[in-house]
């Protein structure tokens, strides 16, 4: 009986440490929720702040939190830092991982993008040289790879920001741009090669190159990896990286766009995932449990097809609603069962890079100038909380972990919690 109790409470604190938590770049489950509470609506520069920490240089990469560690990285000149900064706002270490000064697109972005992971044991980094590492908590390198010397020098116009997927004992890492279509598994450990596999597409023009993330699909005993982009997303087993299914016509052949890339990344719950495209082509609603083989427009894994797409934030699925934040400041907010819009409505004048995150009944909306708009979650109708407003730029998405919410600025990472 005292085994049973003990076992009984080591679950149930390692459930509550991953639940405080913020392990990868949308949170616990990777759908961009947090279960956190009492989290403030309103905050400037000083309300609500509980401190900030200055960023020795820009990135897009999210807080990883775990514990009292956060992990982010940035560009420091012609370096590209891991940094790890404690929940009382000092910086623990920084860790080169590699170098190189990529910016994209004017001020889009930097080689600082792909967002961090843990077990709580190791945190993994990639930048946009292609350095893939590991290293523990307090900064001791586990295991680094370098993807281009490996696997090929990168021929991407916008840069590498791939965000590898960790689940167990395996480090998921996508790269696609156009000189291959590669989905590798790291032994976490260790860094080594456990399978690699190439994704099979006949997109041209600018498709193959792909900016957005893998992400895992998972339901009772199913697992499958999920990979968007270069005009198709697709589900692979875990073990080989064997397709299973193909979601086809995101960018149609009839109307075939030849500056199609996919940026937004796709939505994966159990029962439902929203695979976004770009250009104004469809988003696509997948019910996944089951699905195999082609999945063309009117098969029946497909749950609906709507008119327009997110072009950079992925979407956002709460109880029945599903957000699509649009780059240039809308929010729309879809039927999850239909498709059918129930709002669209513009939060802002910004852009918006940043992903939307759900926690305490709201979904947080961050524009890259520096605007927050906070509108009340699960709703048919729109209805905004508040806007709030930084002196910073934004192209991270934030992150929710115990009763905090982060936001990697280009400046400063800014903590905000009621004090």
């Amino acid at each position: 009986m005292r085994a049973c109790l003990a076992s009984l409470a080591f679950f149930a604190a390692a459930s509550s440490a991953v639940a405080g938590n913020w392990p990868q770049w949308r949170g616990v489950h990777n759908d961009g929720h947090s279960p956190e509470t009492n989290l403030p609506a309103e905050w400037d520069a000083t309300k609500n702040v509980l401190f900030k920490v200055p960023m020795p240089g820009p990135g897009a990469s999210t807080p990883c939190v775990w514990g009292d560690h956060i992990f982010l990285t940035a560009q420091v000149g012609e370096n590209l830092d891991l940094l790890c900064v404690s929940t009382a706002g000092k910086t623990l270490w920084t860790r080169t991982l590699g170098r190189g000064e990529g910016k994209f697109r004017g001020d889009e972005g930097n080689m600082a993008s792909a967002s961090c992971s843990t077990d709580g044991k190791l945190v993994f980094a990639f930048v946009g040289s292609g350095n893939l590492a590991a290293y523990d908590f307090d900064g001791k390198p586990a295991w680094q790879v370098d993807c281009q010397k490996e696997f090929g020098k990168f021929n991407i116009q916008f840069g590498g920001h791939w965000t590898p997927l960790l689940h167990k004992d395996r480090l998921y890492v996508t790269l696609m741009h156009r000189g291959t279509q590669l989905i590798i598994a790291f032994e976490k450990t260790t860094g080594k090669v456990a399978w690699q596999t190439k994704r099979v597409s006949d997109g041209t023009g600018e498709s193959p190159d792909v900016y957005c993330s893998p992400f895992l699909w998972e339901k009772g005993e199913q697992a499958l990896l999920v990979v968007h982009g270069d005009d198709y997303c697709t589900a692979h087993t875990l073990a080989d990286g064997a397709e299973v299914w193909r979601v086809n016509e995101l960018n149609p052949k009839a109307n075939y766009n030849r500056n199609w890339r996919a940026v937004s990344s796709p939505l994966v719950t159990p029962d439902l995932i929203v695979i976004p495209s770009c250009k104004q082509h469809p988003t696509v609603a997948l019910r996944p449990d089951g699905a195999k083989g082609l999945i063309a427009p009117g098969s029946p894994s497909e749950a609906w097809r709507f008119k327009t797409t997110p072009d950079v934030p992925s979407p956002l699925l709460v109880g029945d609603i599903v957000y699509l934040m649009g780059a240039a400041g809308q929010i729309t907010a879809l039927d999850a069962k239909t498709g059918k819009e129930h709002f669209n409505q513009r939060i802002t004048n910004e852009r918006h890079r940043a992903n939307p995150v759900a926690a305490d009944g709201k979904v947080y909306l961050l524009g890259r100038e520096g605007t927050c708009g906070v509108v009340k979650s699960g709703t048919t109708t729109f209805e905004e909380v508040a806007k709030n407003k930084l002196p910073d730029t934004f192209t991270a998405s934030p992150a929710v972990a115990d009763g905090r919410i982060y936001l990697r600025g280009w400046n400063a990472l800014w903590v905000i919690g009621s004090k």
